[in-house]
């Protein structure tokens, strides 16, 4: 299958390099990396080897992109009002709809965007990256995806054949997949780590070693997880409360890491709060639950990024 990546950078580089290193036809739509990736390839360094794709289709509008059986949207979710324009000219009628992004309602975006698509996914990635300068992206650690096919309002889809094709294209590429029948809580089980880390290391100026290292910043960050698991369960998907301390201890084994929105906050761009914070809120409080915590500390983010692009 030919594969149409949207976005060229933390993880649009390093699954797509990957994909491309292994042989599949990949195409890549990338705006302010394109003419550097055009003319010097592209570079991941990885403690699992590093690698430099001296030749990349790369194309700087969905107009000059060949069509896709399968789009991946590796763009953050503040730029997915683009969608509507690329999907329905990258994407083949009947094709497949991949979104390896963060938070609540991604996989409706792509659906409300790509009417002609014939299956939408959920890819969750568990993967310290970031992109250190145009067509280049430092991978420092994990990198498992957990993917799943869409249906409207997380009910469970099970296994299916779209789904066990993307598995083996991601595995044979060398990408840890694990393939899911109930995408729902899946992303719940992503937010559980997603809200208290990325929030915090912005709000505390800290990495996740940093977060875990002092008892009251630690012991913050597990009552957002606890209250996210609670949320979850009362939207109708089963986390149960061990999954936040499992997620300490994973965390803990990581490598100090600075979390997207902590590096989207220095580097002056849009922070992903409506995906990642107030459609959970949202999703919660509609099914008779609250996130009182969560919901503070989005407030707070929201402030400090109008505070900074105010003082700029």
């Amino acid at each position: 299958m030919r594969y149409g990546i949207i976005g060229l950078g933390a993880i649009g580089g390093y699954y797509g390099g990957l994909l491309a290193k292994a042989g599949l036809d990949v195409s890549f739509l990338a705006r302010s990396d394109y003419r550097v990736v055009k003319e010097r390839g592209l570079v991941v360094e990885s403690p699992d080897g590093d690698f430099h794709l001296s030749r990349v289709e790369v194309h700087d509008s969905p107009d000059a992109m060949p069509a896709c059986d399968v789009a991946v949207v590796a763009l953050k979710t503040t730029a997915n009002s683009i969608l509507p324009d690329v999907l329905p000219k990258v994407l083949k009628d009947g094709g497949i709809v991949v979104a390896l992004q963060n938070g609540l309602g991604v996989e409706s975006d792509a659906a409300e965007a790509a009417p002609n698509a014939g299956a939408v996914f959920g890819g969750l990635c568990f993967i310290c990256s970031a992109k250190t300068g145009p067509g280049r992206i430092c991978h420092q650690d994990y990198g498992r995806v957990v993917l799943g096919e869409f249906r409207p309002g997380y009910a469970p889809a099970g296994a299916t054949a779209a789904l066990e094709r993307i598995v083996d294209d991601f595995s044979r590429a060398g990408i840890e997949v694990e393939p899911t029948g109930d995408l729902g809580v899946a992303r719940w089980r992503k937010l559980v780590w997603n809200i208290p880390f990325n929030g915090l290391a912005v709000v505390l100026d800290a990495t996740t070693e940093e977060i875990l290292s002092d008892s009251h910043s630690r012991s913050l960050a597990r009552t957002l997880m606890l209250e996210t698991t609670a949320a979850a369960r009362a939207a109708g998907f089963d986390v149960n409360d061990g999954f936040a301390d499992q997620m300490i201890s994973d965390t803990e084994r990581m490598k100090p890491y600075k979390p997207s929105m902590k590096l989207d906050f220095e580097a002056g761009r849009p922070l992903e709060l409506d995906a990642i914070y107030w459609r959970p809120i949202a999703a919660a409080e509609t099914a008779g639950g609250a996130m009182p915590a969560t919901k503070a500390l989005a407030s707070l983010l929201e402030f400090m990024s109008k505070h900074r692009h105010a003082s700029e």
